[in-house]
């Protein structure tokens, strides 16, 4: 990424690393433990233990959630009237799937019939609509819960209501200004919630646990759902800290006993063993794009079934199914962003992109935004062609609302909505190139002139000669790592490259000496060949490195992810604060 600013982490006064020592002493870990987490906001040994031990015991009660019990009732009074299915419409990506997979499973465990429904990309596009609406009423629908969406619906929800249809949105979204005219929501960003900043499939957990208090019989253990929790939250990139942790800790141990057929298959789809341990990249690098290509390439029932599958048999020619998708997926993927690239290149960087292409894949190109953001470091817009107007998707960076800007630009939209960080919309032929000139005047406003740069955040320096087998076992307790919980980041001393290798045609390998111990390690930059050459061989670097271990043939080695390089010239931009 262009110019990265390298800044360290806030480091605690001498009277508090003093105190680490005995902090670590009670929780059994070092001090270099107990500093990365005071560096994440954890400012007690008794905040510290939670993290490091995030129980189901620490999970929020119904009651401290407002709305929530409420909406279970709603849920919990349509189901014993038996009036036919309950649908669930949820969305499809991994997050809507995920949601969509838990609840049907937890109520037809208790014996309840559940009709869901999930939106096609192409066709039907997000959220719900009243054709979809009518379609379930005709199928004997008159109960309806949406997982992951709902919350900008409400034509949509009106007519249901319209229907005689009971109607709960659980959704995780920013309202609009007006709310759906459901009979119940719930929603973290709405009302009062231990845990704002859960995803679609974790808010549907909640409203599950609610309601299976409220069923009569015996209630379900809802723990073996939590594999689903997981993998939608870690999907969804939010934030890995509070409620989120964990459920996310505890779902891995799930995911990676592979005890779900449909699990399992994925796992071997991605080439790895069914039940091989797995952390939170590897499901975003590998299962969750996979569940992801299903809705992209075609249809996300596919990915539903495949979670939903009772046996091997049934879950493996649905895992080969995701994972041709997933082939297919990337090769288009490759193709738009060298065209949006050379787009960005021809009309120059401005405060925001917007970029358009009537041919252009609808289901790729929020990925392909995310990689022109990583490119060139601005909040970017990819749009297509659909049934007559542009729809597309945004990605943002750090320093930008998106979901803010784009409510400056509401009146020039057809409809919009998403996050912070990520969004859809759609808009008019004619709106296009004034939405363009307004949506980068409303990010400039946001950055107030400055110019955007990336910065990567680093936990202190390690010598090569710290870096052993006890030291990244303490980093690894710091798992799930993603947003809110990145993964440590150390600066090294000045390094001598003796190697240089290309790797995957995308990435390299560095062989690194450190010139002050002999200690020569690997280090590995994921994506980076073109920025990376051969040239470098033979210099000096200063590193942002993770270091980790690398399990290969039933060996067990040190090596380096490396997030960021710097020669000797650039090394006084390394102690910027």
């Amino acid at each position: 990424m262009p110019n990265t600013q390298w800044i360290f982490r806030e480091q605690p006064a001498s009277e508090k690393t003093a105190e680490f020592s005995t902090w670590a002493k009670q929780l059994e870990i070092s001090p270099f433990l107990c500093d990365l987490l005071w560096q994440r906001g954890l400012s007690s040994p008794q905040e510290m233990d939670v993290f490091l031990s995030p129980g189901l015991r620490h999970l929020a009660p119904p009651h401290t959630w407002s709305g929530l019990n409420e909406a279970a009732a709603v849920l919990a009074a349509a189901l014993e009237q038996d009036t036919g299915p309950l649908a669930v419409w949820g969305d499809y990506d991994v997050d809507g799937i995920t949601a969509t997979a838990l609840v049907t499973e937890i109520l037809r465990g208790r014996g309840y019939a559940v009709l869901p429904h999930l939106p096609n990309r192409m066709e039907d596009g997000y959220g719900l609509n009243t054709a979809g609406i009518e379609a379930l009423y005709d199928q004997g629908v008159r109960a309806l819960l949406t997982v992951d969406c709902g919350m900008g619906d409400l034509e949509a929800i009106t007519r249901a209501k319209e229907l005689g249809m009971r109607v709960v949105v659980s959704d995780h979204h920013q309202p609009h200004a007006t709310l759906p005219p459901a009979d119940a929501i719930v929603n973290p960003c709405v009302d009062a919630c231990p845990c704002p900043e859960l995803a679609g499939v974790g808010t549907a957990f909640f409203l599950m646990a609610a309601l299976n208090r409220l069923l009569p019989g015996t209630p379900s253990d809802l723990r073996p759902s939590l594999d689903l929790v997981a993998l939608g939250t870690i999907a969804d990139v939010v934030s890995l800290r509070g409620q989120n942790r964990i459920v996310a800790k505890n779902g891995l141990l799930l995911l990676s006993e592979g005890s779900r057929p449909g699990i399992y298959a994925l796992k071997e789809a991605s080439r790895l063993p069914g039940k091989a341990p797995i952390g939170a990249g590897q499901v975003a690098f590998g299962l969750a794009p996979r569940i992801n290509a299903a809705g992209r390439m075609g249809s996300a029932t596919e990915a539903l079934d495949l979670l939903l599958a009772p046996d091997l048999a049934t879950a493996q020619p649905l895992a080969a199914k995701l994972e041709a998708a997933n082939q297919e997926r990337r090769t288009c993927e490759d193709g738009i962003l060298e065209q949006a690239v050379t787009q960005v290149e021809e009309r120059g960087v401005t405060e925001g992109l917007v970029l358009a292409d009537a041919q252009w894949h609808q289901g790729i190109i929020g990925i392909v935004a995310s990689r022109v953001v990583e490119r060139f470091y601005r909040p970017t817009i990819l749009l297509t062609r659909h049934n007559g107007y542009w729809k597309g998707s945004g990605r943002s960076i750090v320093d930008v609302d998106l979901h803010a800007a784009l409510t400056e630009c509401a009146d020039l939209l057809a409809g919009f909505g998403g996050h912070p960080q990520a969004a859809g919309l759609s808009l008019t032929e004619a709106n296009l190139k004034p939405f363009t000139q307004r949506f980068s005047q409303a990010i400039s406003k946001q950055l107030g002139g400055a110019e955007p740069l990336p910065r990567l955040k680093l936990d202190g320096h390690i010598p090569f000669g710290q870096i052993d087998l006890d030291l990244i076992r303490e980093i690894e307790l710091l798992q799930p790592f993603g947003m809110g919980n990145p993964q440590p980041v150390f600066c090294s001393e000045p390094l001598q490259v003796q190697k240089h290798n290309v790797f995957g045609k995308k990435h390299v390998s560095l062989q690194l000496q450190d010139p002050k111990s002999g200690i020569v390690l690997t280090g590995k930059a994921w994506r980076q060949a073109e920025a990376l050459t051969p040239s470098i061989q033979g210099e000096t670097v200063q590193l942002a490195f993770t270091p980790r271990l690398n399990h290969y043939q039933g060996l067990t080695s040190i090596d380096l992810d490396i997030k960021d390089w710097r020669l000797p010239h650039d090394r006084e931009a390394a102690n910027s604060n």
